[in-house]
């Protein structure tokens, strides 16, 4: 009887297989007709903010979902029938009433980018002008929170408490650069080299 044996060294590196596990599928059913746009058109107070989600490796976050909330212009909440209002007809979308809810929901693109449109936030409570954020995004067993501190004429962001308990290089990562015509530009980087500040809330 002829045997033959099989050798159990590999000659090549063995490469990790993909999960079996997928989801959860942000861009199903969570986003909303108008989720990215909570200020009209031509608002003297409206800015644009936009950026992009990366991993640990730089590469861009194809399916998160990032959540915006901001108080008005002069730091007051709002108080505004939400951006989720359904029609009670048609069962669909509503939108807003009409006035600024301060709530915005939007997917990231096939590049990891996303755009929203809303009113300029004032201070409040002794903080500078910031947007509140939390992001969910595949590989995150709890999703994230963070802000996008805006910048202003002077120097406002100094007396931010956050923004001064942290070390330059850190701070940095919770302050957007100011683009013309109202734009800002606000990358979060899951993971690596200059990781975005995240906070938890007790």
């Amino acid at each position: 009887m002829t045997t033959s044996t099989t050798s159990t060294t590999p000659t090549s590196p063995v490469l990790p297989t993909p999960s079996h596990t997928v989801g959860p599928f942000y861009g199903y059913a969570l986003p909303f007709p108008g989720g990215a746009e909570t200020a009209p058109a031509g608002h003297p107070d409206a800015i644009t903010v936009h950026g992009r989600v990366s991993d640990g490796r730089g590469a861009p976050v194809p399916d998160a979902l990032l959540e915006f909330w901001g108080p008005g212009p002069e730091g007051q909440l709002p108080s505004a029938a939400g951006s989720l209002r359904r029609d009670p007809v048609t069962g669909g979308f509503a939108g807003p009433v009409g006035d600024f809810t301060g709530f915005c929901r939007v997917p990231t693109d096939s590049d990891g980018h996303w755009s929203v449109r809303t009113l300029r936030p004032g201070a409040r409570g002794g903080n500078a002008p910031y947007l509140s954020v939390c992001v969910f995004a595949r590989g995150l067993l709890h999703h994230l929170f963070t802000r996008v501190y805006l910048p202003e004429p002077g120097d406002t962001l100094a007396a931010d408490p956050l923004l001064a308990s942290l070390p330059p290089e850190r701070r940095a990562t919770l302050v957007a650069a100011a683009e013309p015509r109202a734009g800002y530009r606000f990358d979060i980087r899951l993971q690596g080299e200059a990781e975005t500040v995240f906070l938890e809330f007790v």
